[in-house]
């Protein structure tokens, strides 16, 4: 089975610029997971142009599914994740003006870096999972920091559907079978939509969880958020 994470920033988004305190960021989570969202992922950002440092530990102990933290680990970043203690961390090599995340780590350049963070999170009873492309040599030197899982980054994949799908889902499905040989969970995130995850779902042999956030906020304005999570956990059907 494959997980349905929902990336609540855009809701904070929304909330902040008001200023105020709607749309509410923590009941929005908690109904998201009321309505099937099998888990809850947020990205704060050092300017907290939308997910806060509040919100994550506010966030806490309403999370009732999985809560997964994305980012770049940072020292604040690091001394928020080891107080707070989610299920999962996904290690993101986002600089700090980033609008969003546009590839993934250099894993062999960043080796003892990653694998350091790694083992502070484990020692705090943490998943760790790190951000890729879909690399079969990436993915293996990920495993090698002693991470649980990669993430892949499916914007490539989402670039190329309409033109090819079954050539732009290649480098994923090899990625794929190269973390389960090295022991690795696989998760996925970054432009998957209504139109493509299915087909990218059904292809991968190995999918613990995607994590998607725009295009969920998007077409729950013409669906409705509860049906927007249902057509989304049809797809990974």
């Amino acid at each position: 089975m494959t997980n349905l994470s929902v990336n609540i920033n855009k809701v904070a988004t929304l909330r902040n610029a008001r200023g105020e305190n709607c749309p509410n960021v923590e009941k929005f989570a908690t109904d998201c997971e009321m309505m099937g969202a099998q888990g809850i992922t947020v990205h704060p950002r050092p300017d907290e142009r939308h997910i806060r440092y509040a919100d994550v530990y506010a966030l806490r102990p309403l999370v009732k599914t999985e809560f997964n933290i994305e980012g770049y680990p940072s020292p604040e970043f690091m001394e928020l994740v080891l107080k707070v203690r989610p299920e999962q961390v996904t290690l993101v090599p986002d600089s700090p003006t980033d609008l969003t995340s546009h590839g993934g780590w250099d894993v062999e350049a960043n080796m003892q870096f990653l694998t350091d963070i790694v083992d502070r999170l484990r020692e705090a009873g943490i998943r760790s999972s790190i951000f890729v492309e879909a690399d079969v040599d990436v993915v293996r030197a990920a495993a090698r920091t002693g991470a649980d899982r990669v993430e892949l980054y499916t914007k490539p994949y989402a670039d190329r559907y309409s033109e090819n799908p079954e050539e732009a889902v290649k480098p994923f499905v090899a990625a794929s079978d190269a973390a389960h040989r090295c022991g690795l969970g696989v998760n996925a995130g970054h432009d998957l939509n209504l139109d493509n995850l299915h087909f990218f779902y059904q292809q991968l042999p190995y999918l613990n969880e995607v994590s998607i956030g725009h295009a969920i906020i998007s077409d729950a304005l013409y669906y409705g958020i509860e049906e927007t999570i249902r057509l989304y956990r049809q797809c990974l059907k």
